[in-house]
């Protein structure tokens, strides 16, 4: 009896803990289908008054490609990013070569743009964007982080000038998939789409900043160059994160500028890049929870909300355990189980209403057979967690 009653404890404490994760995103994902308001009349009138102030000139941005072994990639992507629209004066590419081939470095060095090839004993993005930052002059206002495998449209530049003008100071386009070309590619996608309306469109619906996601990032120039030096960890875009957040920088999410990624489509390196991801929420949680009680008292809710993420079970794993524990205490006890195929069925809701429609499809959900192998491989991630590590670890473009 005592034995069971342990058990039954136990049991409570896990679903509690699953809960929490699943009831975060359960909530954002019925904000995000919230009807948008529309732009008021005064706020128009600002907008058009501080675009009068400024008049016709157009901001200068600098675009950056931090490319750690990017050799398949980086040259195309370039000469893709060299087609915009915008004027090309207003604009300049930089790409930051780190340990990539002479002969890639050659075809670069042919473009109009600035090569940097810095050699690190240990290379990172925060690394490379620092070295940028030192060796670039300019007179800028805003810097565009993409990564090497980013393909933007002609117009990125002109949409973004547009949202800049409005006074943001950070800005996360949507990143979205370029490629589909296996079931875990297809996964990856979605989970990205998935994250997008979760923790980016949901969380400005009711005013709250974006998360940032690593690429696709457009930042103040000088807010950036002041604070770039800070980052110290792989995790650069949460350390961004948590910058803005102290100084109550809102992250504005353009859902209308797509930022084209490529997606994982192979078991290894989704698990390297996983392994990267919880590296980083882990070290980010432990460098923000010192912060949260000034947080409380100058109620910067923004803060609270990003450091209550770093929190969170993934939802892949989220989706499996839920599952497996469900069935679990089926088997144990019918009259404990309730709960947990409750908990499962608000999950997989809060999924559904988060993948966009165009991917709400039989061919999509198909490939959910695979998601268990992932999540197995999240879970042997857990042992390899080092909190201190500072390492980046670099996920290969397939062939």
């Amino acid at each position: 009896m005592i034995i069971w009653q342990a058990i039954h404890v136990v049991e409570i404490l896990i679903w509690l803990l699953l809960a929490a994760s699943g009831l975060y995103i359960l909530f954002f994902a019925l904000v995000s289908t919230l009807w948008k308001k529309p732009v008021s009349p005064l706020a128009a009138y600002l907008e058009e008054h501080i675009r009068a102030m400024r008049g016709n000139r157009h901001f200068n941005f600098l675009v950056l490609y931090p490319a750690y072994n990017e050799d398949r990639v980086i040259v195309n992507s370039v000469k893709t990013f060299l087609s915009q629209y915008y004027p090309y004066k207003n604009f300049h590419v930089a790409v930051i070569s780190d340990h990539m081939q002479p002969e890639t470095n050659a075809q670069l060095s042919k473009l109009p743009i600035t090569l940097l090839q810095p050699v690190f004993e240990k290379s990172s993005k925060a690394k490379a964007m620092q070295y940028a930052m030192d060796h670039i002059k300019g007179d800028y206002d805003f810097v565009v982080i993409l990564d090497a495998d980013n393909v933007v449209n002609p117009d990125f530049l002109e949409k973004l000038h547009e949202v800049c003008i409005k006074g943001y100071k950070a800005i996360q386009c949507h990143r979205c998939a370029k490629n589909n070309n296996n079931d875990i590619a297809v996964l990856d996608g979605v989970s990205e789409e998935i994250n997008n309306t979760i923790f980016r469109k949901g969380h400005n619906r009711i005013g709250l900043s974006s998360a940032l996601i690593g690429s696709g990032m457009c930042f103040d120039y000088k807010w950036f160059r002041e604070n770039v030096y800070k980052l110290s960890t792989a995790g650069e875009d949460r350390e961004l994160e948590s910058l803005l957040l102290q100084q109550k920088i809102h992250i504005r999410y353009e859902e209308n500028i797509p930022v084209f990624d490529e997606k994982v489509s192979n078991k290894d390196n989704f698990q390297k890049q996983r392994l990267r991801w919880m590296t980083a929420q882990i070290q980010s949680l432990i460098r923000m929870l010192p912060y949260i009680p000034k947080a409380i008292v100058t109620g910067n809710i923004d803060f609270i909300d990003k450091t209550v993420q770093q929190a969170l079970i993934p939802r892949s794993m989220l989706v499996v355990l839920s599952f497996a524990m469900a069935i679990l205490i089926t088997l144990l006890s019918r009259e404990w189980c309730l709960k947990w195929w409750l908990l499962f069925g608000f999950i997989c809701i809060s999924l559904y209403v988060s993948t966009p429609r165009q991917l709400r499809n039989h061919s999509v959900f198909g490939k959910i057979l695979t998601l268990p192998q992932m999540v197995w491989k999240m879970i042997l991630n857990i042992l390899k967690i080092d909190h201190k590590n500072t390492e980046f670890l670099h996920t290969t473009h397939d062939k």
